[in-house]
């Protein structure tokens, strides 16, 4: 009985700290995160040139996810959360121990995110087997011309076909298991959202028409799409910049942190290059980085002056009337 009542409390505890702090201005903390995410690998097949990790801007190290690091700190913090997101930068079916992980986190509801390049019959029957809660697959053009113009080195029909592979299994075994579509809507692949909308109904997926982030001031004008809600950024005396008034708050810093491929705790999804490091789990407990000095201090620039954190500035969290 006290151990279904954990996660209730916790979020309880989570929300009430943030808005505590949120209506204070100090940084409090009383619940553990709702949410992680796990980068399994920061390595990737693809070549997007807004991608961190595909586009060569991304400076850390590249590596795989130690996975006695993964249970180690799930063991911890599991019992907290609600939902294990098992990717950030990279492609998370690169792993060698891809299922592994996915077996260590059935105690959440998991989710996963993939280009869609390793969804092979074999791949597609232990996805469906595994307990998986949630797979999005990143689908960004119909015809290989639009999908390759952002997704340098991709094959639509790999992509397509896999994407067969998991319907047909999720639809044989009668799995729970939700299939997202994500199509990034820019200048370029707009015209397509149509037909995506019917190829996705067509396989009782759900659909999540995306902004686009782009790394290069001086590439948004060409990515940008004519329709505004898809449009992220707005031009403001010659110059564009993100259509978020950026409120001294985020929700991020006191939900859901992400954990680098080696062990780094960093505040949100935000953070591509790991710049804001909260700790190491190498060397420290997770309750120890999140309830420690560091996170709390950036929680605190947070609250007094967010858009003045490099991050921010092209974050989502506060941004309306765009579809993110």
């Amino acid at each position: 009985m006290i151990q279904r009542l954990i996660k209730p409390v916790n979020v309880f505890m989570a929300g009430y700290s943030y808005l505590k702090s949120s209506m204070t201005g100090k940084p409090v903390i009383y619940g553990m995160p709702v949410s992680i995410g796990a980068e399994l690998t920061n390595n990737c097949n693809l070549h997007c040139p807004e991608c961190a990790s595909g586009s060569g801007r991304m400076h850390r190290t590249r590596g795989y996810m130690d996975i006695e690091l993964f249970n180690r700190v799930m063991k911890e913090i599991s019992p907290y959360l609600y939902n294990t997101n098992l990717y950030f930068q990279g492609e998370p079916m690169l792993h060698t121990m891809f299922f592994s992980f996915l077996e260590n986190s059935i105690n959440t509801h998991t989710t996963v995110s993939t280009n869609g390049h390793f969804l092979s019959e074999e791949n597609s029957l232990k996805i469906v087997k595994s307990g998986l809660n949630k797979l999005i697959i990143s689908l960004d053009g119909l015809d290989q011309d639009i999908y390759s113009s952002y997704r340098k080195n991709g094959n639509v029909g790999t992509v397509l076909e896999g994407i067969r592979n998991v319907t047909d299994a999720k639809k044989r075994f009668k799995s729970p298991l939700k299939i997202e579509i994500q199509f990034l809507v820019n200048r370029l692949n707009e015209h397509q959202v149509p037909r995506v909308k019917k190829l996705v109904k067509s396989i009782k997926a759900t659909l999540k028409l995306k902004s686009m982030q782009v790394m290069d001031k001086d590439d948004i004008g060409s990515w940008l799409p004519l329709n505004g809600r898809f449009r992220r950024y707005t031009l403001e005396n010659g110059e564009y910049v993100i259509k978020n008034s950026l409120p001294d708050r985020c929700e991020r810093l006191w939900f859901n942190p992400v954990i680098t491929w080696d062990g780094k705790v960093i505040p949100c999804c935000f953070d591509k290059d790991a710049e804001y490091i909260m700790g190491d789990l190498n060397h420290d407990s997770f309750r120890e980085i999140w309830d420690g000095p560091k996170f709390r201090i950036f929680r605190k620039s947070i609250l007094s002056g967010r858009h003045m954190i490099e991050i921010c500035r092209n974050c989502t969290s506060g941004l309306r009337g765009v579809r993110t």
